[in-house]
């Protein structure tokens, strides 16, 4: 058993498609103190202030995983849109580009401590437009970087992946099982 420091829906059903047997515990770090020179560090910054923030708020009684997502376009960093235009407007952005998808987890038990840094790279075709308001208009962008949906509204305008899927999805599984394994 695992406690999932987040309240992401998407974390969850990854380690629930996994069989991996977890608690979910809210672990609410303000990432807006946050600041860094690039997507990558930045994502890095925001994973160890949710592991700092997690064990403070809750006794390492069981092991433990924190993540965060960002998409970057053209070095342009897209964190989470706060409306329905700024989704849009980030989502412009990707259309038709190359789009970075970094992840950072942090793994942490008494014995083992796993702390990764990993990007899927996708090049998307164009949006098409009636596509791309139906999707806004579901929602499903909410709570997602970059309002990104790899496996649900952008799947079908992938043209090419270089990746993990997972980690697209703000949890590198493939990374992580070798250390549940350990325990």
């Amino acid at each position: 058993m695992i406690a999932l420091g987040s309240s992401s829906s998407t974390r969850a059903k990854i380690l629930q498609k996994a069989g991996i047997a977890f608690i979910q515990r809210a672990c609410d770090f303000d990432e807006s103190s946050v600041v860094a020179k690039n997507a990558h560090e930045f994502v890095y910054e925001i994973a160890k202030g949710k592991a700092a923030h997690y064990l403070k708020t809750y006794p390492l009684d069981m092991p433990f995983l924190v993540a965060d997502t960002v998409v970057a376009v053209n070095d342009r960093l897209l964190g989470k849109a706060h409306d329905i235009d700024e989704a849009r407007g980030m989502l412009h952005l990707q259309s038709g580009a190359n789009v970075s998808i970094i992840t950072c987890m942090i793994y942490k038990s008494q014995n083992l401590e796993l702390t990764d840094l990993s990007a899927a790279i996708y090049k998307f075709d164009k949006f098409e437009s009636g596509d791309l308001e139906a999707y806004l208009k579901s929602g499903e962008w909410q709570g997602k970087a970059g309002a990104c949906m790899v496996e649900g509204f952008c799947k079908p305008y992938i043209k090419e992946v270089r990746g993990l899927e997972s980690t697209a999805m703000g949890l590198s599984l493939e990374r992580l099982l070798p250390f549940l394994e350990r325990e």
